[in-house]
């Protein structure tokens, strides 16, 4: 597979890695951890580099279970691979909902505890890119800044990165440690971050794009009046899943398959193949359980599309009607001002 560059320090990974997080989270009852063990390998064999996980990735039984399969599996690897971890979050625990609130917590002290959890756990001494999950509106950009500057001089992180950042938080974590990548939602159903591209070509900052086929919406596998378990998957509470929206999504559907046709790829691969194509530095980082999806979604690297064809996609995406799509787990108030609150 290609390979392409991440911010200023000049990270090298593959152009689609590899998202973990369903093996053990938010997609039905976990995998098996042989079998994940066993898909992740496989992904290595296709030519994914880059695996990305969480510390808050896991099940009832394990909070951390993803990061503990991640690191089983590539430990033989280490030194070929890029391993993508995430500090920040906690799951609401007494909330009933399948998609739990998260609480973010970046304190100092608990960055610090996070990251030596995650080395612990990934079979590692150091994290390739390490991102702050959320932001947390109770800690300021430049103090989570400081630590990641730390922990780059102390060898346990090489890069650093924000989840779900916005222009401010970005410009001014920024100044402080030259931040290597965001990493936000980002599909054909998911435009909104495009504002942010102009920003991150100034800065160097790379696009890690999550989500990229829509929680698999824009693979065209999934029918009308889908079932999801209500209580394990993300997918049964999402908007683009209902049966109003199997309706409101043909076209776009339907556009999918005829792009599709004359490069002999998938929907998927389109999908996937449209941003590859919008900017050198945007890596999708597609999660799929399924060896066969990954094989797929690896051959989307493969699939070239002109700057014209890309350009009258994005117009028929402006056009075409669509539902509304999952946007992100509600974030309730942070242990940090919890902490603040009860020192009053």
């Amino acid at each position: 597979m290609q390979m392409r560059q991440l911010g200023q320090r000049g990270l090298k990974v593959s152009a689609i890695g590899l998202g973990c997080m369903g093996f053990s989270h938010a997609y039905g009852p976990a995998t098996t951890d042989d079998t994940a063990i066993q898909a992740i390998r496989a992904a290595f064999d296709m030519g994914y580099t880059m695996f990305d996980t969480a510390e808050s990735y896991g099940t009832a039984e394990d909070p951390h279970h993803n990061e503990k399969l991640v690191g089983e599996a590539l430990k033989k690897i280490r030194n070929q691979v890029q391993i993508v971890t995430k500090f920040g979050i906690r799951f609401d625990e007494s909330s009933k909902a399948v998609n739990k609130p998260v609480i973010t917590d970046a304190r100092p002290e608990h960055i610090r505890a996070a990251v030596e959890g995650s080395l612990r756990r990934l079979q590692t001494d150091h994290i390739d890119l390490y991102f702050q999950h959320r932001i947390d509106p109770n800690v300021e950009p430049e103090t989570v800044a400081m630590v990641m500057s730390d922990l780059i001089r102390e060898g346990k992180i090489t890069n650093w990165g924000i989840s779900e950042a916005n222009e401010e938080y970005l410009r001014r974590a920024h100044k402080v440690c030259p931040v290597t990548a965001v990493q936000n939602r980002y599909s054909m159903m998911a435009r909104w971050h495009e504002t942010l591209f102009p920003v991150l070509e100034e800065l160097g900052v790379g696009f890690v794009a999550f989500s990229p086929i829509a929680n698999g919406l824009l693979s065209g596998a999934y029918g009308n009046g889908e079932h999801f378990d209500p209580k394990l998957d993300y997918r049964s509470n999402m908007p683009q899943f209902t049966k109003a929206a199997a309706k409101e999504n043909q076209e776009l559907l339907e556009m999918l398959q005829d792009l599709a046709a004359p490069h002999h790829a998938t929907p998927a691969q389109i999908a996937l193949a449209w941003m590859l194509g919008k900017k050198n530095w945007i890596v999708p980082i597609p999660g799929s359980r399924n060896i066969e999806r990954m094989r797929e979604n690896a051959g989307a690297a493969a699939v070239m599309l002109s700057s014209e064809e890309i350009a009258s996609i994005d117009q028929m995406l402006s056009r075409i009607p669509m539902s509304a799509v999952f946007g992100g787990t509600v974030v309730l108030p942070s242990a940090a001002k919890k902490n603040k609150e009860e020192a009053k």
